[in-house]
């Protein structure tokens, strides 16, 4: 604690030595000190118009459930967290949890700053109220985006978030723990921060105090610049400690204008299995360098095979960025769109070659079905399921199923009473011992008619494959 006070302190006993021995500066130090506080001002009343409260109500299914059973329980769950406009249109940017499993989304507009600067009123009216409509949910990055009826909307713009750099004052906007149109000040800690080992993302840390409600409100420069979006923080004690993380602009471009005009998110890949370069690895292939990133596989007819990329490549660079390892690669094809071009820096045995690959989609996500479902509505209590019958447009989305009727595995809850072989998201149901079943109501009516003596049969189509699980209650 002594040491920490003898940080904070030391500046303003130096400012104070200074203005002794040299009372002649005192003047121009002031001045400076209020052009600063004027840039933060007009910084914060540029910024603070663009960003909105969301509230979100919806349900969602409690795994606890009551002491003894095995029942899943529906909740009534409430969210608050925040925003920011990006488009005159009123497309918003905000993190998936904040919306996840919402019914109703509603948007509070931020109140329009004093014109006269210096001027604020003692108590601020609350800003306007508008129903707002999910555009697209992305759970695996937490990025979602709402829509809202509006024109000529204040609006902020995706910065570049590689030219970040650590120290960088940046500021945090939102509504932390519901308290309206709330900024605060801090510095970049790390301009690339991963969480965990095996999670391809990689977030912007910083000391700018954020709390609860914060979450998808702007991270900004001192150009007003949205460099990132304010997810999560590391607390012990449940409030600010100087560790908040913002998912990076240049990682949200591509995800947000993918929910903004389909509304859902296509992975891409290139074609290749790359591994991080260790020094024993590098000495048993004989490879020229000890680090980064080589292609372990490079899939026949693939986008890198088309391109000339060959298994033992060293992989140098992607668009000019340096990678250092395979994560780095994962991560930085997320912000590539399907069909973008990028140039890929190789080193084959001693020769350095560049290459143009096409950027192509990956097999969408089973998870991307759970944005589809209401839990009130979908729930197959007695497998523990999320289940969506398949229509037209589910057909479309996975046009290679063996049948034309089913119910798709939308999320697993967990709170089955039968045990034995479990369940996965994307998985197709088509029959309960042997009754086919076409609806999500069907297949509750055929597992209700079953003695709880009897074991289940469930004929199941995964990953291209028909299969049969078999469960019971012991």
């Amino acid at each position: 604690m002594k040491a920490a006070l003898v940080c904070l302190f030391l500046p303003w006993s130096w400012l104070a030595a200074q203005s002794v021995s040299a009372p002649s500066n005192n003047g121009a130090r002031i001045d400076s000190l209020r052009e600063l506080s004027t840039s933060l001002e007009e910084l914060s009343n540029r910024v603070s118009k663009s960003v909105v409260q969301i509230f979100s109500t919806g349900y969602a299914l409690n795994s606890e459930g009551e002491t003894g059973t095995n029942a899943a329980v529906i909740t009534r769950q409430r969210a608050t967290g925040s925003g920011v406009i990006l488009s005159a249109d009123g497309y918003i940017l905000t993190n998936a949890h904040v919306v996840s499993n919402a019914r109703r989304v509603r948007v509070r507009l931020a109140v329009e700053p004093p014109t006269s600067p210096g001027k604020s009123a003692t108590f601020e009216p609350a800003g306007k109220m508008l129903e707002g409509k999910i555009a697209g949910i992305d759970r695996d990055t937490d990025i979602a985006v709402v829509k809202i009826e509006g024109h000529d909307l204040p609006y902020l713009e995706l910065g570049d978030s590689d030219s970040l750099r650590q120290g960088q004052i940046v500021m945090a906007f939102g509504n932390p723990l519901g308290l309206e149109n709330s900024v605060s000040m801090g510095v970049v800690s790390s301009v690339a921060r991963q969480i965990k080992p095996d999670d391809n993302m990689i977030y912007i840390q910083t000391d700018a105090p954020i709390n609860p409600g914060n979450s998808g409100g702007p991270l900004v420069d001192a150009d007003g610049h949205v460099m990132g979006m304010n997810t999560f923080i590391l607390t012990q004690s449940g409030g600010s400690e100087g560790l908040g993380f913002a998912i990076p602009s240049n990682l949200i471009k591509n995800i947000y204008t993918q929910l903004r005009d389909n509304g859902h998110v296509h992975r891409t890949q290139i074609g290749v299995s790359a591994q991080t370069i260790t020094p024993p690895l590098a000495t048993g292939l004989h490879l020229a360098q000890d680090w980064g990133v080589v292609l372990a596989d490079v899939a026949p007819q693939g986008p890198a095979d088309q391109a000339g990329l060959q298994p033992g490549d060293i992989l140098l660079s992607v668009n000019g960025k340096i990678m250092r390892d395979a994560r780095q690669l994962d991560t930085n094809l997320f912000r590539y769109a399907v069909g973008d071009k990028i140039a890929l820096d190789v080193l084959r045995g001693t020769t350095r070659m560049t290459s143009t690959v096409t950027v192509a989609a990956r097999e969408d996500d089973p998870q991307r079905f759970a944005d589809m479902v209401d839990p009130s509505k979908n729930l197959v209590p007695k497998l523990g399921i999320l289940g969506i019958e398949i229509d037209r447009t589910i057909a479309e989305m996975v046009p290679d199923l063996r049948k034309k009727y089913g119910v798709v595995v939308a999320a697993v809850s967990g709170d089955s009473p039968y045990t034995g072989d479990a369940l996965k998201p994307g998985d197709v149901i088509y029959a309960v011992n042997t009754e086919p079943v076409s609806s999500v109501e069907a297949l509750r009516s055929a597992l209700d008619m079953l003695k709880d003596t009897e074991p289940v049969v469930l004929q199941v189509e995964r990953d291209g494959q028909l299969l049969y699980l078999t469960l019971e209650i012991e």
